[in-house]
């Protein structure tokens, strides 16, 4: 793994060239995350963008969304994959937030995870999104990104998380989650990254030398 002066240069990168990173998912607040949150899961945040335009303009509430019902709610997220699995959770959790937490997100990971279609992921990204906690929410392209750059040598995303809380500074934690995110999804993509546009090709641990560009990731 790439040592301590190494990995603090790459977040200082990432905070210059993009101090204030957030999510790509449109909300308005809490509920709305959590459910485009559960959405997200194995979807794009565009396709998911796309359904809850339409949905949080009709209901955007735990109430509302009970009110639609699982058949209800599936007409507004049946482009999304898994919909019908999701709808049934989403409209659980409703019940769950409305009966025991007064139509409240709960700042509480325990609290969290035992809402349907809520893993240790999605609660992260509500700890983190929602409530300023430096957490990280271990995706694909956090977990291909950490350990293809060197931050990171795991087999789990919850080894990865916790290898990057422990290694990244204090001061980057919480935009860490998202600056990963975003370079893993538009830079260090799955095939063909782009490692000449990289502002971190200098410093990633996996590179290829290869005529007219001396960092290329294997």
């Amino acid at each position: 793994m790439i040592n301590a002066k190494t990995i603090r240069e790459i977040f200082l990168r990432f905070s210059k060239a993009n101090p204030k990173p957030t999510t790509e998912l449109v909300y308005h607040n809490n509920f709305e995350l959590l459910i485009a949150v559960i959405l997200s899961a194995r979807a794009t945040d565009k396709s998911v963008n796309k359904a809850t335009r339409e949905l949080f303009a009709a209901a955007n509430t735990p109430e509302k969304i009970q009110a639609l019902g699982v058949k209800g709610l599936k007409e507004y997220i049946k482009t999304i994959g898994l919909y019908a699995s999701k709808a049934k959770n989403i409209i659980a959790t409703c019940n769950i937030l409305i009966e025991q937490y007064h139509s409240k997100v709960p700042h509480d990971r325990e609290a969290l995870e035992s809402l349907p279609g809520v893993g240790r992921k999605t609660a992260n990204v509500v700890l983190n999104t929602c409530f300023g906690e430096p957490t990280i929410a271990v995706d694909t392209h956090i977990f291909r990104v950490a350990n293809r750059i060197g931050l990171a040598k795991a087999k789990t995303p919850l080894e990865v998380e916790k290898q990057l809380l422990k290694i990244i500074p204090d001061e980057f934690k919480h935009d860490a989650h998202h600056w990963l995110i975003l370079h893993g999804r538009y830079v260090c993509t799955a095939r063909k990254p782009h490692c000449p546009t990289c502002l971190i090709r200098d410093l990633c641990e996996y590179k290829d030398k290869t005529p007219g560009d001396n960092h290329v990731h294997k």
